[in-house]
């Protein structure tokens, strides 16, 4: 009778791992790709944030894409400083985006991920780890530093994918990826 359980065990573990596995295999094909917009409706964090603001000086948005799908999406912009708020971080692309028009073309040395969202489960960390090694590839961006709301689940999410969190701010929270 043992022997019998302990087959049926090893069965329902079995189906299991299969399960769980076949969950998250979308995450080995995707890929790191810049978007040229985004459904900003869809943006749990700063909905009310345009394209253009998005998509202006120098500022990008990055999505996690598998097969023809969207899975992730993280908007950034360049600065030199850590900013506070919102209004902060649009003065500071801008000036980094001048100062860079002057030099060498190269925006900022701080990545400020000011928005992040998924569609699938695992897509939130799996971008941030995309980013993360594209940034580290880079040849003048020497920080990822995240402009996150006062939310409990902001928190939550960056600790527990390996940020170290830098600032509390009246209206917001910054994390930095260590690089």
């Amino acid at each position: 009778m043992n022997n019998l359980k302990r087959k049926i065990k090893i069965i329902k573990d079995r189906k299991f791992k299969k399960k769980l596995g076949s969950f998250f295999d979308w995450i080995k094909g995707a890929e790191l790709v810049e978007l040229k917009f985004c459904k900003i409706e869809d943006d749990p964090v700063r909905p009310e944030l345009s394209i253009e603001f998005r998509r202006s000086f120098g500022r990008k948005i990055f999505g996690v894409k598998y097969g023809k799908e969207i899975c992730a999406i993280m908007c950034f912009g360049f600065t030199n400083e850590i900013p506070k708020n919102v209004k902060e971080l649009d003065l500071m692309t801008k000036d980094a985006y001048l100062k860079s028009a002057q030099r060498d073309q190269k925006i900022g040395k701080i990545a400020i991920a000011y928005t992040v969202w998924s569609k699938k489960k695992g897509g939130g960390k799996l971008i941030v780890k995309e980013v993360f090694k594209m940034i580290k590839k880079s040849n003048h961006l020497n920080r990822l530093v995240t402009l996150s709301p006062l939310t409990e689940m902001a928190r939550n999410f960056h600790l527990k994918n390996g940020a170290v969190q830098v600032r509390v701010n009246e209206e917001t929270q910054n994390f930095e990826y260590i690089i």
